[in-house]
């Protein structure tokens, strides 16, 4: 059901002003009103607009504007008043039962290693414990606990296991007209953008717009480019206005910028209760053991502590994960993810809801490569609470869409069947000797995708492309990137007879430079 403009505009505006009520700063713009009171050019006559004037003049004008302009980035537009609840979280029922399903499926995994293991899911530190815990705060990597037994919930390819089977139960097998033609693995009807669509979309990535990230622009020379962008980008940040900075990232961010510059699209300003609200969540850490650590710690053993780029940073994150797992705040995105925090019984009391708690606190259960969403946040944030911020709202804004089963333009179903229909219209012949050898390439590509290419491209790489990412306010860019690199490997790719050989001439994308690759695969494709 639509609604019409005026209605939809005036419903936003509605749900954002209840929502920004219950903040910090809505409680700090009253504090400054109050305080203007008793400046001699706010007169009684004219009390209203003189406020507003010095709300203006003292920069808060501004701090309430980005957090609307946050609002509007993070929550999804209002849904007719009749509509359930749920249609906010998925309108299809046939995705939203296969999330429900997959959902218990790896709650079957946690509960079962629970037994095995005769672990709790939650219990208390003894205070021996919690002193022991807090005194290694920052050396946790140097823990070497025994995870031998402990296995990741899941695993990517598990996840796409479960996509390949999602099917659309309105149609009939072979009844999809527009969609027969599909050969991909994915098999359900979304709509996905084309080529033309999607150089439309980022034009700003066009072959005649300066970039950084590509050395022999011949248009503009690059240095020329990089001043006048550093020159730009610092006006951004003096005037700190989020939509601005949010444009200004498609074209890249200067190194020396980006922490700033993605601090300011986030509304991140970490404030002293934001520092506090961190210190709560490590002590919460530090008193209470929970099963989920362990898988935490596997995790970042795994994969990080083995990257080249990201072991240095194993401390960091070992507490942004521990902190992140106790964040009751990262409930409220479930309004808008397709996915449902799981709940948790005290004992003897399964089913009944006065003792049910979420498990764990924030909802989110952490599957193999977790931590590689906060590796590379480490490289530009040093300040724990910070870069806790900042991983918390990139994981709400984009992340929990690459592990939820979703029909969302920026859903891992969208990017795969996205990529597929990339290659299979741009590439046809590599698409069909691929599947024809049993290499379907969704099957390589997916971990990069789910992952966001975190631990697979060179961060300097990884880090322009998460710029476009801030940018767009989408991930769709992923799959755009995925197929590039098919592209650019093609002609190794057709020689290849397996799918081991298929994935032995992907291993390695830590020498792409993502930039040209993308702005050939979208602006040098003849359509």
């Amino acid at each position: 059901m639509m609604l019409d403009q005026d209605t939809g505009l005036s419903l936003t505006i509605a749900q954002i002003v209840q929502r920004l009520k219950g903040s910090s700063l809505h409680s700090q713009l009253e504090r400054q009103a109050r305080i203007s009171l008793h400046k001699p050019e706010i007169k009684l006559e004219s009390l209203k607009e003189d406020i507003k004037e010095f709300l203006k003049t003292s920069g808060w004008e501004k701090k309430l504007q980005n957090a609307v302009y946050s609002e509007l980035n993070v929550f999804p537009s209002p849904c007719h008043p009749a509509a359930p609840p749920e249609h906010m979280k998925e309108p299809l029922v046939y995705m939203r039962k296969a999330q429900g399903s997959w959902e218990k499926r790896i709650l079957k995994s946690l509960n079962s290693m629970c037994t095995e293991l005769s672990i709790p899911l939650a219990r208390k530190r003894p205070i021996g414990g919690q002193k022991e815990l807090l005194n290694k705060w920052n050396e946790m990597g140097t823990d070497e606990p025994d995870l031998s037994l402990f296995r990741p919930v899941y695993a990517p390819k598990d996840f796409l296991e479960v996509l390949m089977n999602l099917r659309n139960p309105n149609y009939e097998n072979g009844d999809q007209p527009s969609f027969r033609n599909h050969l991909g693995l994915i098999q359900v009807p979304l709509k996905v953008k084309d080529i033309p669509e999607l150089r439309d979309y980022f034009s700003e990535l066009g072959l005649n717009t300066g970039q950084l990230g590509i050395d022999d622009s011949t248009q503009v020379p690059p240095e020329l480019f990089e001043n006048e962008h550093v020159r730009v980008g610092q006006t951004v940040l003096t005037e700190q206005d989020s939509a601005a900075a949010q444009q200004y990232v498609r074209q890249g961010c200067p190194t020396a910028l980006r922490a700033e510059l993605w601090a300011l699209i986030l509304n991140i300003s970490n404030q002293p209760e934001d520092i506090l609200y961190y210190e709560q969540l490590k002590s919460n850490v530090i008193q209470h053991d929970l099963l989920v650590d362990s898988l935490i710690y596997k995790d970042v053993k795994l994969t990080a502590s083995n990257d080249d780029y990201y072991f240095v940073f194993e401390d960091y994150l070992y507490q942004v994960l521990l902190c992140f797992s106790r964040d009751t705040s990262v409930l409220v995105h479930f309004s808008y993810n397709s996915a449902t925090p799981p709940k948790s019984y005290i004992r003897g009391k399964l089913g009944v809801e006065e003792y049910a708690v979420f498990y764990p606190p924030n909802g989110v259960i952490p599957f193999h490569g977790f931590s590689m969403y906060v590796a590379p946040l480490c490289f530009l944030y040093h300040e724990p609470s910070k870069l806790y911020q900042i991983f918390r709202e990139m994981y709400v804004r984009f992340f929990f869409r690459l592990h939820s089963i979703s029909s969302h333009p920026s859903g891992i179903v969208s990017l795969c069947l996205l990529f597929e229909a990339l290659l299979q219209t741009h590439l046809p012949q590599l698409f069909y000797h691929l599947r024809e050898i049993g290499a379907q390439p969704l099957r390589i590509s997916f971990k990069w995708m789910v992952r966001a290419f975190s631990g697979y491209l060179a961060t300097d790489q990884l880090l322009l492309l998460w710029d476009r990412i801030l940018g767009y306010n989408s991930l769709e860019i992923l799959a755009v990137l995925a197929a590039s690199v098919f592209a650019f490997r093609a002609v190794n790719l057709m020689e290849v007879t397996s799918l081991a050989a298929a994935e032995a001439v992907l291993a390695d994308l830590s020498t792409l430079k993502v930039m040209p690759l993308l702005q050939i695969f979208l602006f040098a494709t003849v359509t």
